[in-house]
């Protein structure tokens, strides 16, 4: 980029170029006579600064910043209880539901639940963004939202209703209706999700960074969850209760603070900014759906970046970083037993991603231009024989262990998490600023489904890593 001109604040983003010092002198010369700076690209040719510009209102108590991060968990949070319940699957699939312990139970279909499950909820999420990508000017971003939100409401509350019944002369019934509410849920959150990243895309980075921040926060919470259930739950059916109310809860939370946003000066001034000739969002719904070339032309390096990203991390986590045992399970500890991979695996690994996450609020390095940044990324890939290494068990055809003591996959579960929240973060906060501000809404949705295929191929991968080892 060319730094020698007078850099402007972007009506979206605070992102100021010389700010990363990114300055990279090996682009090529049709970029930089068509793009002279970020900032540059996102204001309109021969018109003075627009209002965001000349006046910004302030976020007061940081509300906008705290709706965002809190819609951040509620997208995630539902979905993370859901996979998380696994007694209460194994319980309400197994041969003899009457009996409501902790136990593990099995049968045939408990057995490939989670593979059920994953199928379940990798195509819709891919579809569903396509379809949010198609109608992001057709249909206002308002309407996506809200009956997003209310199809997940629906659908959690039914399962919440299902839990005190009696179904073991129905499992198959049962399981047809349980992945069925989970398509349901997994396409209805990843439109909610694409939608409110979209909106995130008019605001400056950091709102964007609360909402990456805030589903990483619904990770640590379904794992704190996890935990206590295992310390304290008695009985599985009053524990996935309590789980899927709590569910019910953040969306009636998402749904309140969404229908909050609108009355806040603060996100009234970047909406309106961010519309054409000053329209509302709704206003501006109904045109043809955005261009799609000119999007990816400015950001397919940094949907590349998200989608390897997270096609690595879901490549071993949870299906590999969930199998490691403790070297000394023999021992009885509970901490080499009971706790090990709740802690080791789940809760350190969304514990590390949410402090990546958070870091980017402080530090952007490297920028949107730097090749730095597919570089750090393509070096996670060392992630995955990593954990293939330590003491997944059981092991059928790569039988060395090679890191045998408990601290490594501690270690690796660590930087998986840390470089996963930070690396992937980073391109997708940069994404809807790289464009110009009209498109940055389909621009956020765009990223999003970089990120969903990147999750779907990841999950397709990880069965086949799963059974190399």
């Amino acid at each position: 980029m060319d730094g020698t001109g007078p850099v402007h604040p972007s009506l979206n983003s605070s992102y100021l170029p010389n700010a990363l010092g990114n300055h990279d002198e090996s682009d090529e010369e049709d970029e930089e006579s068509e793009d002279h700076s970020l900032s540059a690209s996102l204001l309109p040719q021969n018109s003075p600064p627009p209002l965001a510009v000349r006046y910004s209102p302030e976020d007061s108590y940081y509300l906008v910043y705290i709706i965002f991060f809190l819609m951040g968990i509620g997208s995630l949070l539902p979905w993370n209880f859901f996979i998380t319940a696994k007694h209460y699957w194994l319980y309400k699939l197994s041969n003899d539901t009457h009996h409501s312990s902790n136990e593990e139970q099995h049968s045939d279909l408990s057995e490939y639940f989670e593979s059920y499950l994953s199928i379940a909820s990798t195509v819709p999420s891919v579809l569903c963004l396509i379809l949010n990508y198609v109608f992001v000017n057709r249909v206002s971003s308002r309407i996506r939202i809200l009956s997003s939100l209310f199809v997940i409401l629906f659908v959690f509350a039914v399962t919440t209703a299902l839990v005190k019944v009696d179904t073991s002369n129905y499992r198959m019934g049962f399981l047809v209706v349980t992945l069925v509410s989970v398509a349901v849920v997994s396409g209805a959150s990843n439109i909610f999700y694409g939608s409110i990243f979209g909106i995130s895309g008019h605001f400056p980075m950091r709102i964007s960074q609360a909402l990456i921040s805030g589903q990483a926060m619904g990770g640590t919470l379904s794992a704190l969850a996890s935990i206590a259930d295992l310390a304290i739950a008695k009985d599985v059916t009053n524990s996935a209760l309590v789980y899927f109310l709590t569910a019910d809860v953040f969306i009636l939370l998402c749904i309140i603070t969404y229908l909050l946003l609108p009355r806040l000066a603060y996100s009234r001034h970047y909406m309106a900014c961010s519309s054409p000739g000053g329209m509302s969002e709704d206003e501006g719904a109904g045109n043809k759906t955005p261009p799609l070339r000119p999007i990816l032309k400015k950001i397919w390096l940094l949907g590349l970046s998200v989608f390897y990203v997270f096609s690595v991390s879901i490549m071993v986590f949870p299906a590999v970083s969930s199998g490691i045992q403790s070297v000394n399970k023999d021992s009885g500890s509970p901490w080499t037993t009971t706790y090990f991979v709740p802690l080791s695996c789940f809760l350190l690994y969304n514990v590390a991603d949410l402090c990546g996450r958070m870091a980017t609020a402080w530090l952007q390095v490297p920028g949107p231009t730097s090749k730095v940044l597919p570089v750090l990324v393509l070096c996670r890939s060392v992630m995955v024989p990593l954990l293939m290494l330590c003491n997944y068990q059981p092991r059928d055809h790569l039988l060395t262990v090679v890191f045998n003591h408990d601290a490594y996959p501690v270690l690796f579960n660590c930087l998986l998490g840390l470089s996963n929240g930070y690396l992937g973060t980073l391109p997708m906060i940069y994404g809807p600023k790289v464009v110009h501000r009209e498109l940055a809404e389909a621009t956020g949705v765009i990223m999003s489904f970089f990120l969903a295929l990147g999750l779907a191929v990841g999950s397709a991968l990880s069965v086949l890593i799963v059974h190399y080892i």
